[in-house]
């Protein structure tokens, strides 16, 4: 779905657009985002697209995200899926709004044995200069496999703001 904002993009959205694009600029932004929110690294994210209303990250299948039956931990993929969310969420909540996560509902689907890849947008259209009192966004979030299956859905509910 997509969102409308016709306000300055955040801070974290402007560093995005600065640095190159393709796979060098992602990884110099995905090491960046890592440097500010330390624990996204516990699943080494790679935010391979970011624009307003979409961001796709993918995480690698190591030892470290790995529970005791040698899958993708349930809880690394919601890591996963918080990190495609708040970029997704940095790339089109105008600087006008603020936002925080507020919920998060899970569904695991089947054992996720290879690197996953997480694509977010919103469950509806926003229009965030409608938005003049808290509201909740929902944003919904497939985390695939490398064949293409979903393995895990999430949607995690944002509380947005204005910011004054």
């Amino acid at each position: 779905m997509t969102a409308t904002s016709s306000n300055t993009n955040s801070a974290t959205y402007a560093l995005r657009k600065r640095l190159p694009s393709g796979r060098i600029g992602n990884a110099l932004f995905s090491l960046g985002m890592v440097a500010r929110v330390p624990y996204f690294g516990t699943i080494l994210p790679f935010v391979e697209e970011m624009e307003p209303g979409y961001c796709r990250v993918t995480a690698p299948n190591w030892w470290g995200v790995h529970n005791h039956i040698g899958t993708f931990h349930a809880i690394a993929a919601c890591n996963l899926a918080e990190t495609a969310m708040g970029m997704l969420m940095e790339a089109t909540v105008p600087t006008t709004h603020r936002w925080i996560p507020k919920a998060m509902n899970t569904q695991y689907l089947t054992k996720a044995t290879t690197r996953l890849t997480a694509h977010a947008e919103f469950a509806e259209a926003v229009d965030f200069s409608t938005i003049t009192e808290g509201t909740e966004v929902v944003v919904t979030i497939r985390i695939l496999d490398t064949s293409g299956t979903e393995v895990v859905h999430c949607d995690i509910t944002t509380w947005v703001t204005p910011s004054a």
